[in-house]
């Protein structure tokens, strides 16, 4: 008989298309060949490791679901293998990937004008202007209804203030895809950088995400044309339609970090002896193994199947919500039993759980805490809104 993939038991490699494999494929190898060198000292060192942008663009990964504009224009399923294999790589990674493809190139597509698109969409597909996407606020950011920000119609232009906080990419964005709140309701602004009154400072002292750019935005009386408006939404619908889109992505993404430490511990256990035998010879070591492979391939199927409703049109949120809250879960338990299976070396980062458990800690809050998912669905289950 065939022997099984451990990291893939259920073979959904092979339900895959030809061009979905070969997605995977590539995306697998820069992984391996570019990012899982040097990602253990760029967290040790809280560096982003920018010089990998080009590589990234020039695969593709960038807005690879967007139709035209230089883009890939890949499938749902597409674009969440690629988030699999750079989580695998790292959360910063996928961040930076899911923060340039759905927060800020998906709002461009969908709510800006031609001039707009036009401007933006080539450029960050080719990883020549890098955005970041500006919702959480100070303050708190599980009520984006309640933000502060604000912007005021004045001599045909708008006038900008307010701040927002934990903002991926935001020290190295060239733009920024703000959300504040109008007399017309909520509304999005393309903010570039270097605009008067405008600051990106970068948060520092992380335990999280050290490999990835974390900022927060100040907006002084900054005056932004209105050719910077997203025309084409108003309300809460603009930012929360991008969030769905970056937490499809995260639920594809944490698989291929449960992924990491499941090979991590798989390798350790089997050359590590104690007793005179090999960890994996033991029960209860076999216990915890079967459990991660049981939980990886759960989310595997979850993810796939809602890639498959999104890309017949049919996704909804509460899907999307459900995903990203078990699957996150999934991962984050998956990196701290690693961790411990590891023992003392597993508080290290020469092998990888503990940098994936730590990243998860933030995945696991950002884009809806995992309360707000679950009480996403429990207003689907019973039509009431328990916020």
């Amino acid at each position: 008989m065939k022997s099984l993939n451990p990291l893939d038991l259920y073979d959904i490699h092979g339900l895959l298309t030809e061009e979905e494999q070969m997605v995977q494929t590539s995306s697998a190898r820069f992984v391996d060949e570019k990012v899982l060198p040097i990602i253990g000292e760029c967290f040790d060192k809280a560096r982003f490791p920018k010089e990998l942008i080009p590589e990234i663009a020039s695969l593709g990964l960038l807005g690879s679901s967007i139709q035209g504009y230089d883009c890939a224009g890949l499938n749902g399923v597409a674009y969440g293998l690629i988030c699999q294999e750079l989580e695998r790589g790292d959360s910063g990674l996928r961040s930076f990937v899911s923060v340039q493809s759905s927060l800020v190139m998906y709002p461009i597509f969908s709510y800006g004008t031609d001039e707009q698109k036009q401007r933006w969409l080539p450029a960050m597909g080719k990883g020549e202007a890098i955005g970041c996407f500006g919702l959480t606020e100070p303050h708190g950011g599980s009520d984006p209804g309640n933000m502060k920000t604000h912007a005021k119609k004045k001599a045909g232009d708008w006038v900008l203030n307010g701040a927002k906080m934990w903002i991926t990419n935001g020290s190295i964005a060239d733009v920024a895809v703000v959300w504040a709140q109008t007399d017309d309701g909520i509304r999005g602004f393309l903010v570039e950088k270097g605009m008067k009154g405008f600051d990106a400072p970068e948060v520092h002292h992380k335990m999280s995400l050290r490999a990835s750019v974390t900022s927060a935005l100040y907006f002084d009386n900054v005056h932004v044309p209105e050719a910077n408006l997203l025309s084409k939404v108003i309300g809460l619908k603009g930012p929360l339609s991008c969030l769905t889109q970056a937490r499809y992505g995260i639920s594809w993404g944490v698989i291929g970090a449960a992924q990491a430490c499941l090979k991590e511990v798989l390798d350790y256990t089997k050359t590590r002896e104690l007793f005179s035998r090999p960890l994996n010879h033991n029960q209860a070591v076999q216990l915890r193994l079967a459990e991660m492979a049981r939980q990886i391939t759960l989310g595997q199927l979850l993810s796939l199947q809602l890639g498959r409703l999104k890309d017949k049109g049919e996704m909804q949120p509460a899907q999307v919500s459900l995903a990203k809250w078990n699957n996150t879960r999934m991962a984050l338990n998956i990196a701290r039993d690693a961790r411990d299976l590891l023992g003392g070396a597993g508080i290290t980062t020469e092998f990888c759980p503990i940098r994936h458990a730590l990243n998860l800690e933030s995945v696991i809050t950002y884009e809806g805490t995992e309360t707000v998912h679950q009480l996403v669905i429990g207003k689907q289950l019973t039509d009431f809104n328990a916020f």
